[in-house]
This record gives structure tokens, sequence and C-alpha cells, in this order.
């Protein structure tokens, strides 16, 4: 039997709204265990301090020297990990050498795979010295750089997830980009990017409300759907392009909906985003069974109910499913952080496009 290590897994996601770090034990293979998790806020400074650091990426040419904003944020957000890190032993009572490795997926700041470009910040050396645990990062490097998309990245630890789920399948994550898993009844997987997630209306919510998100779609519920809007903005060609793809947090921004009075565009927003998901069934080979929702979005209830609305099958949260919704991808990049260092794939042809399955991934060691 494999050896089952316990890890834990860091996740900052494209909403920019916090780090979750998630405690799994696993072989990288076929036992993943959740234990103790936890979500640290990002407060208004570092959330502004990371926008500005995705608009440097944005101008930043391959090769050109990194811009200031981007190191300090670099920094801010190394420094906000190794705090979660500690504030999680404490939670679960261990010590950093009960902990074999981190999963430090970092931040997301240019993702671009027809350029073979994807920038995730963090310094995985600073992390392993700040907290004395070997760090695995730069997940997805390997596979851009042989031409892949780069994401989605979590669907093997679907595959893991959904082994006694009735299948087909489709396992939705609603971050700031939206994305499905299909597992098929063999257990081949499909995945890619839908559209656009929470990014543009957590946007357009924070200009219009002063709130991070659309807090209960409370925003959107006081709105109608423009459908004239959407209609235009489901004619975006990237919906008719076959898998695998994926997209950049900036891809959909919420100028989709300038003009708009403030709850129309948040009703509209958020139809998009579920109309997107279901134009996915257009490149699946069977209709699925059920789709689970994880992410951030299924905090959402306008979300989920226009979910329910324009999905076939039965549709379900994430703790519906068993599992822990506000967590999974940190749990994933812990999962995947144990396939690194066996130099298992972390992805594969039919997730993002790669020409054979493919390993990645950085080891950085604490220095004495």
């Amino acid at each position: 039997m494999a050896e089952i290590l316990k890890v834990i897994g860091l996740m900052s996601g494209t909403s920019l709204d916090g780090i979750d770090a998630a405690i799994l034990d696993t072989d990288g293979e076929t036992v993943a265990i959740p234990g103790p998790a936890l979500t640290l806020a990002y407060d208004a400074g570092t959330r502004a301090m990371l926008q500005d650091a995705l608009k440097a990426a944005g101008r930043t040419p391959a090769g050109a020297p990194v811009p200031p904003e981007i190191g300090k944020a670099e920094q801010v957000l190394t420094d906000a990990h190794g705090q979660a890190v500690w504030a999680l032993l404490r939670k679960a009572g261990l010590k950093p050498a009960d902990i074999s490795y981190l999963g430090f997926h970092g931040q997301t700041v240019l993702h671009r795979p027809a350029e073979r470009r994807t920038w995730q910040i963090g310094d995985g050396t600073a992390l392993a010295r700040a907290t004395g645990i070997p760090v695995v990062n730069e997940f997805r490097a390997a596979d851009v750089a042989a031409g892949g998309q780069g994401a989605p990245f979590v669907p093997l630890y679907h595959l893991v997830l959904t082994q006694n789920v009735e299948r087909p399948v489709v396992v939705v994550n609603i971050g700031g980009v939206a994305n499905v898993t299909y597992i098929g009844v063999a257990g081949e997987l499909i995945a890619f990017d839908t559209g656009p997630g929470n990014a543009a209306l957590d946007d357009w919510a924070h200009l219009h409300t002063g709130e991070a998100v659309d807090r209960g779609g409370r925003l959107a519920a006081a709105g109608r759907v423009n459908e004239a809007v959407l209609a235009s903005l489901l004619d975006h060609p990237m919906f008719l392009r076959p898998p695998p793809k994926s997209l950049d947090r900036l891809d959909f921004p919420m100028s989709a909906v300038d003009g708009l009075p403030a709850a129309e565009g948040a009703a509209t927003l958020t139809a998009f985003t579920a109309a997107a998901i279901a134009r996915a069934r257009e490149h699946l080979p069977q209709a699925p069974k059920a789709w689970i929702i994880c992410g951030g979005g299924r905090h959402n209830p306008v979300l989920m109910a226009q979910l329910r609305k324009r999905l076939a099958g039965k549709v379900m949260t994430a703790e519906e499913a068993g599992w822990r919704g506000d967590f999974l991808e940190a749990e994933a990049f812990a999962y995947l952080a144990v396939r690194s260092i066996k130099g298992l794939p972390l992805s594969l042809p039919s997730t993002t496009g790669i020409p054979h399955p493919m390993t990645g991934g950085k080891l950085h060691r604490p220095t004495a």
C-alpha cells in the first residue's frame, strides 16, 4: 500500500478573497482524507495590491523585469500564506515536522496559454523557510510550456472524490472563472473553463455597493436580466470552441454590462455565468446525471436558482455531495503536491490539451 502523507494545500483563487488552507492525508493516488481547514481573508489593502499586480502583469512583456508592484504583492502574499499555515497548525494541534509538504498554488496574475505564459506569484523558498516545511509550487508551468492550457488543474482530484458517485457526473467550480470536470462512466475525464465565474460580478458589486461580492445575491435579486445583453455575451466565439480551453480572470470583465442599472447589471452577469456553464453540455459526450457545484458561487442563491433553471439533471452543492466546498481546491493542491513528488501526472490531454500526461511542480526545501 502506498504511503499516506499529511500535507497542507494552499489556494488563493482568482476571486482575490483570501487564502484557503486545508490538511489532507493522501497517497496522491486513491486516498484523500480531509483534515482541519481554515480561510484567511484578505484585507482591503491586500486585495487592492493583488488587483494592481494583475494589471501590472497584463502589461508586462514576456522576459521583462518584474514590476515593483508585483514584487511587493508577492512578498505580502507569501507572508500571508505563512500566517495561514501557522494558524492551521495551531488549529490542528500539529507541528511543522508533522507535515510532509505544502502544496502552494500562489496567485495567478496572468494566464495566456496561447502565448505559453502562465504566471503565479508566490515565493516557494521564502515560504519553506518561514514554515520549516518543504514547499511544492509552480504546478501549471510545465503544462503551459508544453502547449497545454494549464487549467483546469483540479480534475484528477475530482476523479478521486467521485469514486462512489453515480456517473457520468460533472463537477462545477465557480471561482473567479468557472470550469467543469466531466467524469464518465469508466472514469474518463474532460475538463475546461466555461466562462465567467464570480470575478465580473464581484467587481460590479464592489463598484455599486462597496461590498467585495454580491452577498446573498441581493443586488441581482433586485434586478431583471437584460436578455438582449445576455444574448450578445453568449455570442462570444469562445463558447463554440471545443475543449480543452481556459480563460484569464479579465477575459469577461464587468464592462460587458456598462450602462445598465446596478441591479440589472448584477442580474445579467449572474445569468451569464449560469448560461455559460449550461453551454458546457454542448461539449460533453453524455448528459450528466448530476452537476455538483463547488466554489464561492454556490453561496449565491440567485446563481444557484439560475443553474437549476438551466441545467438538466440533478443540481447539488458540494456539501450535499458530502464534500467541503470551500476547501476543495486547497485539498486538490495538497493532493497534487504528492503527485508531483512521486512524478505522477498532474494534467492529461483531455483536461488541458497537452500531448501526453504530464507531471510538474517545483520543490523548495527549508534551509538550515
